[in-house]
């Protein structure tokens, strides 16, 4: 019996362990990780557990005198589908609707596949709102066919530069740089109006508005470690932004 609880118990903390870095690698906030993981280990009998979660890994012990576990958080996106359907697993698994083999299944199928648009999505709808921020800004609404070209342009090079480099500072310095020549061109050509405008709308999809709230949320729920972790990661984002558009307009 004793043989079976341990290899229950190492299951359960790899379940745990999975659902809270895929969590974490999506997108999630610190709060929510490890509100999702103490729920589960209550659900498999382990009151004493403790979790402590940053940006760049997850402590996760069952109790007070068993070893204490750790997974490393090796890179981080936006992707929300991942995230709810690690949500709807936890759920059905605290409510006894799956069992805990079932459960961590279902997060292995969840840590294989990515649920993002496809990139002619993304890229469609970065063109799309930097369309709608130029005319929030006051723009002209002649200058709406380049905010939406530039914006798209923008989002793709940055994409594809994340790829080739898997550095986020440095693709949303290119992507800025980038959006800033083009505003400039389009405008010293005679065909667009207001670069300042332009600039500001199709800089829009790269603003780092999701770090932001989960720096902030973090904070406000007393993680302070995560929300300013999150919060300088905003910080250098929005630098490497300010700092290729500055590029631009100095020469």
């Amino acid at each position: 019996m004793a043989e079976i609880s341990e290899v229950r118990r190492e299951l359960a903390l790899d379940c745990f362990l999975l659902a809270g870095k895929v969590m974490m690698e999506s997108g999630a906030e610190t709060y929510r990780v490890e509100d999702t993981m103490i729920r589960m280990a209550v659900s498999q009998n382990m009151m004493d557990s403790h979790c402590f979660v940053t940006p760049a890994g997850i402590m996760f012990s069952p109790s007070n005198d068993l070893p204490t576990r750790f997974v490393r958080i090796h890179g981080r996106r936006t992707d929300l589908e991942r995230v709810a359907r690690v949500n709807a697993v936890s759920r059905r698994l605290v409510a006894g609707q799956l069992t805990l083999q079932q459960a961590y299944d279902e997060m292995t199928e969840i840590e294989k596949n990515h649920y993002l648009f496809p990139l002619w999505l993304q890229v469609l709808a970065a063109a799309v709102a930097s369309a709608c921020f130029l005319i929030l800004m006051g723009g002209g609404w002649a200058d709406i066919p380049f905010a939406f070209l530039i914006g798209g342009i923008g989002f793709y090079i940055v994409e594809m530069v994340l790829v080739k480099t898997r550095v986020k500072f440095f693709a949303e310095f290119i992507g800025a740089v980038a959006i800033g020549t083009l505003a400039v061109l389009v405008v010293y050509s005679g065909f667009g109006n207001d670069p300042d405008t332009i600039i500001i709308g199709s800089v829009m999809p790269l603003v780092p508005g999701l770090l932001i709230t989960n720096a902030v949320r973090d904070m406000m729920a007393g993680h302070f470690v995560s929300g300013l972790s999150m919060g300088a990661e905003a910080f250098l984002t929005a630098f490497a932004i300010g700092a290729g558009i500055a590029i631009v307009l100095s020469f």
